[in-house]
């Protein structure tokens, strides 16, 4: 069995040999895009992997017609890929999962740093101002926090958080038994209400695109903290701008933003940036942003480039495969 894997980067290449031995499949990889320019590096295969490249019904009826049954990303994500265009050309789709720890663990660190000013802390201490006006920070025991969306990254910061001795809240619409033990399940509203910090943690689909809007945020405590380690779309940008500059939202930490396809991991630093709401959002002192980092851990990188593979080959057997999304 033959795996075209698409936009492979060097620190993903390094596992290929060990997995190619492993499971026994021939792995041809390239830095391409999946392009109709680059199908053919697909021939004799009927799986490919893919990363966050968009996929519209142009492109992946080009790689129908060349054969291929399974497009594997190689992320949880997988709003970059138009599933109701897949479904009706009979291609399928498979997302992967990986270390839940590694979003997990940078979210709690954003909390950690949004609610301790430390992105301020960092500017002004650059330009040697050790004064202590505008950055005195709160203490996580004294916070009600709550968590959007309880799959195995947002029950995971659950988990992490129950140390620090803050009071948890979780909305989701499918609740969990194990995270009952350790936080009450509310209402979104109840949620939006109570929350003194808030992080989304939940799939981008077209029911929850701009969730977090003028509505919800008026719903909101004033002067909440913002977590989004999940996906830009869950955000209105032009909503909590205006929330930013007028006081409601008191901080934020964002490893997302709307529209960050082209522009993170590329190295622009002598191009205009071409998304004024990432612009804007990064002169903010009290905005901390990252660009889309949180998965980066060597156990993530590894888990997303095998379980790609590992649901190609299970396609292929025709076996139950558990990130088949359609």
């Amino acid at each position: 069995m033959k795996i075209t894997i698409y936009n492979c980067r060097s620190d993903e290449a390094e596992y290929l040999e060990g997995f190619r031995r492993k499971h026994g499949v021939e792995l041809f990889a390239t830095k391409e895009s999946p392009t109709a320019e680059t199908v053919g590096l697909a021939d004799g295969c009927e799986c490919v992997s893919i990363i966050t490249t968009p996929m519209d019904e142009t492109l992946l009826k080009t790689y129908r017609d060349a054969g291929i049954r399974f497009l594997s990303t190689r992320s949880i994500g997988y709003d970059h890929i138009d599933l109701k265009a897949a479904e009706q050309l009979g291609l399928h789709i498979g997302n992967v999962s990986y270390s839940p720890n590694s979003v997990a663990d940078y979210t709690v660190m954003m909390m950690l740093m949004a609610v301790r000013k430390v992105k301020a802390i960092l500017l002004r201490s650059a330009n040697q101002d050790y004064s202590l006006r505008g950055v005195k920070g709160m203490e996580m025991h004294n916070l009600t926090v709550g968590v959007i969306g309880t799959g195995r990254i947002g029950r995971t910061v659950l988990q992490n958080l129950t140390g620090f001795g803050c009071r948890l809240l979780a909305y989701d619409l499918y609740p969990n038994d194990s995270v009952r033990k350790i936080a009450e399940y509310v209402t979104l509203p109840e949620l939006l209400k109570q929350s003194d910090l808030i992080t989304l943690h939940m799939p981008a689909t077209r029911e929850n695109h701009h969730m977090i809007n003028r509505d919800t945020i008026a719903q909101m405590k004033d002067g909440v903290i913002l977590i989004n380690s999940a996906r830009g779309s869950l955000i209105d940008t032009d909503d909590f701008l205006d929330a930013v500059e007028n006081g409601k939202i008191g901080g934020a930490a964002l490893d997302v933003v709307e529209n960050e396809a082209g522009l993170y991991y590329n190295d622009l630093k002598c191009d205009i940036m071409k998304n004024r709401g990432l612009a804007v959002l990064k002169s903010y002192p009290n905005v901390l942003v990252t660009p889309h980092m949180a998965f980066y851990t060597n156990q993530a990188v590894s888990d997303m480039v095998e379980n790609s593979i590992r649901s190609c080959i299970l396609f292929s057997k025709g076996e139950k495969n558990p990130w088949q999304v359609v």
